[in-house]
Order: structure tokens, then C-alpha cells, then sequence
């Protein structure tokens, strides 16, 4: 993943009486740090799915990574219980939609392709009216942008971009290029961060599976809750002993003797997981070292902790007699 290597920092091992490997967790377990990731219908709030999916589930808490409009269908991952915590990161991951988009004009296939490539890269852009954020122009990148049919006036294209960057602006902005006006007619999202269509399920899928999991133990739900790690797989881990998991869970920020191990390309102000020796996701940090001071390095405060997402208690509290070793 990423091409990233772990290295070895000191030797530790990891006791099987605490925690879990994300792998070996019970049904409820999953649930309770578990993402499910939704085949959105046309019609619903972003904000419906998740409730219904709460519903569904018989859960307290459950967010989606990523607004769709109503009328956008598509992946919609939704974290439930514990894994809400680690639900902002969503929002930041890269995205991928299939578009139709309508001209108000005629123009030549010729043209509509060379305008199009020119909003592939940096694109700064405007949020809608309607969006949650503040009206500013901001920048964001556009991976690819590929046109996969015109049809008369419809244009039917795939685009890769960053989280935050809006489709139906990035088609009035393209019709505005080709001087004939455009909006977006359709729109569907097929890839959010780490997970594409084929991780999607629809609702009634996930509640048959949740009634045949109460009802006769058939335990196909697992196959539609992720662990809570799959929203770090992303960012680049620092691996901890034991004896400092329960420190991090209160809050504390990690110092340089609780590392057991740490992944390369990590650079001081980055985005990192911290996890157990089981993989179990602890929280979402800051670094404030790289790699390679944290390699070289004895001694200092190695992450600024930003987000908690494992529970207290889940390993044994070892840090009121020995800070940290």
C-alpha cells in the first residue's frame, strides 16, 4: 500500500490477553468500530442513509464520509459507533464520479476535448450557494478527467479528484470555457478514498444481513462492515508498544520510548495512524518528527495526538508507575 516500508525501532512483543486483531473481532465488535459503505439511492439526504443505516443496525451513532446531494447516487461510506471518530479524514480523501454533463450550446468534439483537458491539475473553484462551506475560491486538483462518450450535447466523463472539489461547479465552469453554458445532469460517485462500487451494498442488503445475523447467527454482515483501520490505510502508521497504548487512549502524546515501529515517508507536520502491534487503530496524530528522526532519535515527543478512536481500558493502564517506557 502506498509503497511504504516499516521499519523496526525496537524489538517488542504484544500481549494476546488485550485487544484484537481487526480480523478476529466478534460481530458486534466490527460494529461498534466498523464502516459500511452504502450504494446511495437518488432521492435521500447523505444525512437520511446514515440515520437509516443506524436504524438498521440498532446503533447510536453512525456519520457519512463525504456529503452526496439528493439526487446523486453512489458510494457513501458511513462509520458507525467508535469509528465516527476517524469519520473527518473521509471528507479530505481523494474521490472518483461518473458524469453526464449537458451543454446549452452545440459545439465540436474537437473543442469539447481540448477545453476539457484543461482542467486537469490545479482547478480553483467556487462552492455552490448551497454548500456547507464558506464562499471563497479555493484550489483543488483534478487527477484525471476522461471523456468516455458525447452524445450530441451530453458528455458522459469519469473524473478523479481531490475531496472537497465540486462536479456540478466543475461543469458550469467548463460550459462557461466552451462558451455555451453547461450544467451537470447526473452524477454518480464510484470511488471514496480506499473503497470503490464493488465495496458498495444497498440498504436492504445490510438489513437482511443484520435480521439473518439475529436471527440465526449467519454472520454474512461481516462481509459488509469494515474495520475502522481501513479509514487510516491511507496515512502512514507509527506502531507502539503496549505499555503505551492506554497513555494515548487518556490523551497523552506520544514520546519516542513507546515506539515499536514506524513507517517510512512519514515528514514532521503529517497526517499519521497509531496502532498496536495487532493493528488495531489508537488515534490519528501529527508527527512532529520524520522517519528518520524518530529512527535516530532516543528521546522527545514523536506525535501530537488529534484524535482518540480506541476506548480506554482496551490494554492495561502501565503508565502511572513508569511514564511511558
Amino acid at each position: 500500500m502506498h509503497g511504504r516500508k516499516r521499519l523496526i525501532k525496537e524489538e517488542a512483543e504484544t500481549n494476546p490477553f488485550f485487544g484484537k486483531e481487526p480480523s478476529k473481532r466478534s460481530v458486534e465488535e466490527l460494529i461498534e468500530n466498523g464502516v459500511v459503505v452504502i450504494d446511495k439511492p437518488a432521492g435521500p439526504t447523505s444525512h437520511q442513509v446514515a440515520s437509516w443505516v443506524r436504524d438498521i443496525l440498532n446503533v447510536e451513532k453512525a456519520g457519512h464520509g463525504g456529503t452526496l446531494d439528493p439526487n446523486v447516487t453512489g458510494v457513501l461510506p458511513i462509520a458507525l459507533e467508535n469509528a465516527t471518530k476517524a469519520i473527518g479524514l473521509m471528507h479530505e480523501i481523494s474521490k472518483e464520479y461518473i458524469c453526464v454533463m449537458r451543454l446549452h450550446g452545440d459545439v465540436e468534439k474537437k473543442k469539447i476535448k481540448e477545453v476539457m483537458k484543461t482542467f486537469i491539475g490545479k482547478i480553483w473553484q467556487m462552492p455552490p450557494k448551497e454548500a456547507a462551506v464558506k464562499r471563497q475560491r479555493r484550489q483543488r486538483t483534478v487527477y484525471y478527467l476522461n471523456i468516455l462518450e458525447i452524445d450530441g450535447r451530453d458528455v458522459l466523463f469519469k473524473v478523479g479528484c481531490e475531496g472537497g472539489t465540486y462536479i456540478r461547479v466543475l461543469c458550469e465552469d467548463i460550459g462557461k470555457k466552451l462558451g455555451v453554458g453547461a450544467h451537470m445532469h447526473e452524477l454518480r460517485r464510484t470511488k471514496s478514498g480506499m473503497f470503490k462500487e464493488d465495496d458498495a451494498i444497498i440498504l436492504q442488503d445490510l438489513l437482511d444481513a443484520y435480521i439473518f445475523w439475529k436471527e440465526d447467527g449467519s454472520e454474512i454482515i461481516r462481509k459488509y462492515v469494515h474495520p475502522v483501520e481501513v479509514l487510516l490505510s491511507h496515512l502512514p502508521a507509527i506502531i507502539i508498544k503496549d505499555s503505551a497504548v492506554d497513555a494515548i487512549c487518556h490523551g497523552a502524546n506520544l514520546a519516542l520510548p513507546g515506539v515499536a515501529q514506524v513507517d517510512t515517508g512519514i515528514k514532521k507536520g503529517s497526517m499519521i495512524a497509531v496502532k498496536t502491534l495487532k493493528g488495531e487503530a489508537v488515534a490519528i496524530a501529527e508527527a512532529l518528527m520524520s522517519t528518520r528522526q524518530i529512527m535516530e532519535s532516543d528521546k522527545g515527543i514523536v506525535a501530537d495526538i488529534k484524535r482518540v478512536i480506541m476506548k480506554p481500558g482496551t490494554y492495561p493502564r502501565m503508565w502511572k508507575s513508569n511514564a511511558l517506557r
